[in-house]
């Protein structure tokens, strides 16, 4: 319980420091990033009717995850120097509006110049929470994420990360979450 109520203060501590260094704006125009965005979730989010992980990023689908596209908020990016893009974004859950996802993840860019990720991984999902817990356990974990590289240590405080656990695990190469 102790560690819980400091790794929640130092939560706090760095979202209320966190200046605008990991923000995607610092990389990318307002149209590259919504391209951006736009591929990530078409990674991330609901498949459109009769699209499978073969077909999502056909163009006949495109439409559906642009239209999307103002439901999710990208809310940190970098670039590592050996050029791994890491981003926490919020995303919806369900129909509901109270409560939204946090996803963080990796990936790298394709060098065609089309701001498509390739070689991408989900590393985490928080639980359903409302926005503004969301972004405060986001930004702490994103933090982490970028420095360490992954959230092994933090996999057990399930009041930040559901998944990966016990039931699900992310297959890179489907990029999808599957039962073990």
């Amino acid at each position: 319980m102790k560690i819980k109520i400091v790794l929640l203060l130092i939560s706090v501590v760095v979202f209320a420091c966190q200046n605008n260094t990991n923000k995607v704006s610092n990389y990318y125009n307002d149209t590259e990033r919504d391209t951006l965005l736009t591929n990530i979730i078409t990674y991330i989010y609901i498949k459109p009717t009769y699209a499978t992980n073969a077909t999502r990023f056909q163009a006949q689908f495109r439409k559906y995850y642009v239209q999307n596209l103002p439901k999710f908020s990208l809310e940190n990016y970098y670039i590592a120097p050996d050029s791994t893009h890491y981003f926490f974004l919020i995303r919806p859950v369900g129909n509901t509006l109270k409560y939204r996802r946090g996803v963080l993840g990796k990936f790298r860019l394709k060098n065609d110049g089309s701001l498509m990720p390739t070689d991408f991984e989900e590393v985490v999902n928080t639980p359903h929470l409302e926005e503004a817990l969301v972004k405060e356990r986001g930004a702490f974990l994103f933090k982490e994420l970028v420095k360490t590289g992954n959230l092994n240590k933090y996999l057990g405080m399930k009041d930040y990360i559901e998944w990966p656990d016990a039931r699900l695990v992310y297959d890179k190469n489907i990029n999808e979450w599957v039962g073990r």
